[in-house]
């Protein structure tokens, strides 16, 4: 049974961190062939399986030394009928491989949690196009076709479920509307472009509140993904309603636009320093800060230094 879906520690405090770029990471640094950049098909060898878990222990390595929580998020983001279909994998293939990439994080959590320190379990879905493109679906549209995988993630031991790269608002709503329907917490976040805005040129604030309308506001919290610090800090303004309902920033460590990004053959990882500072000054503006952690570019050097710089130095034992 999931351990903390009706309490979520997160929701009542603390800070918790989460891993990097997890697909840019391992293309570009490990040089595994990830096609249609699914790391979801590591899950089908034993090989894959320990690549993955690999990975994500030198996150929670990092968490431990700072004694934080850690959301443990899945390698799941094209794990959806669409994309599976490309990738030769059928409903019932696609059903499985979602429960297997929550299972092979339960022996993470019953590692490295701590009672001061809790890992919650969260579920990935993507976007069913292009993390860079706008969609063209319907709420209801968006609600039928993530419903599988929500149904999933809500029958296996996954705290909370958390929708990422959304481009469209019409998109977010519909897996929030699924979320609720399995009664699964649910968190959103939105890509923006350089100038803080979707591509779709909603604004950030107008996707927010409107997800909220349409939802009851369901979404435990709001994150920011896969864009430069830079991209976005200039629309925020601290006293908003709708600022306060950001949770959580896993931003890219390039600067470059998504296009600029697109066309590049290597991986461009920013400075992780200047990163971590744009980090700091964050925190200190977005009063419901729980999550850090990264998106394109970012690896465990990349949160480690947003740890040095954001959170106090670990107690040292007496």
């Amino acid at each position: 049974m999931p351990r903390s879906r009706r309490h979520l520690p997160l929701v009542w405090g603390g800070m918790f961190l989460s891993d990097g770029g997890m697909e840019t990471v391992l293309t570009f640094q490990e040089g595994i062939e990830l096609p249609h950049f699914a790391s979801f098909v590591l899950l089908s060898s034993a090989e894959g399986r320990r690549r993955l878990l690999r990975y994500y222990t030198r996150y929670l390595e990092i968490a431990k030394r700072h004694g934080t929580g850690f959301v443990l998020d899945t390698a799941t983001w094209r794990a959806s009928a669409d994309w599976g279909e490309k990738l030769g994998y059928d409903a019932q293939a696609l059903r499985k491989v979602n429960q297997d990439a929550v299972y092979l994080l339960t022996g993470l959590r019953a590692e490295y949690e701590r009672p001061q320190a809790p890992v919650v379990l969260n579920g990935v879905i993507g976007p069913r196009g292009d993390g860079y493109q706008a969609g063209r679906m319907t709420a209801r549209e968006a609600e039928d076709y993530h419903s599988a995988q929500v149904a999933t993630f809500a029958a296996s031991e996954a705290d909370m479920i958390t929708a990422v790269t959304m481009t469209n608002i019409e998109e977010a709503v519909g897996i929030a509307q699924a979320a609720r329907g399995r009664d699964m917490p649910c968190a959103v976040s939105f890509t923006v472009e350089t100038d803080g805005r979707l591509v779709t040129g909603r604004s950030l604030q107008h996707a927010i509140e409107a997800v909220d309308a349409e939802t009851g506001g369901y979404p435990l919290y709001y994150m920011i993904n896969c864009a430069h610090p830079s991209h976005f800090d200039n629309v925020l303004e601290q006293q908003s309603g709708w600022v306060r309902r950001i949770g959580g920033i896993r931003a890219n460590a390039s600067a470059k636009s998504h296009a600029e990004l697109d066309e590049s053959e290597t991986l461009d990882v920013g400075d992780m320093h200047d990163l971590a500072g744009h980090y700091c000054s964050l925190r200190g503006r977005l009063p419901q800060l729980r999550v850090l952690g990264g998106c394109c570019g970012t690896d465990h050097r990349h949160i480690a230094a947003i740890c040095e710089a954001c959170l106090p130095p670990p107690a040292l034992s007496a």
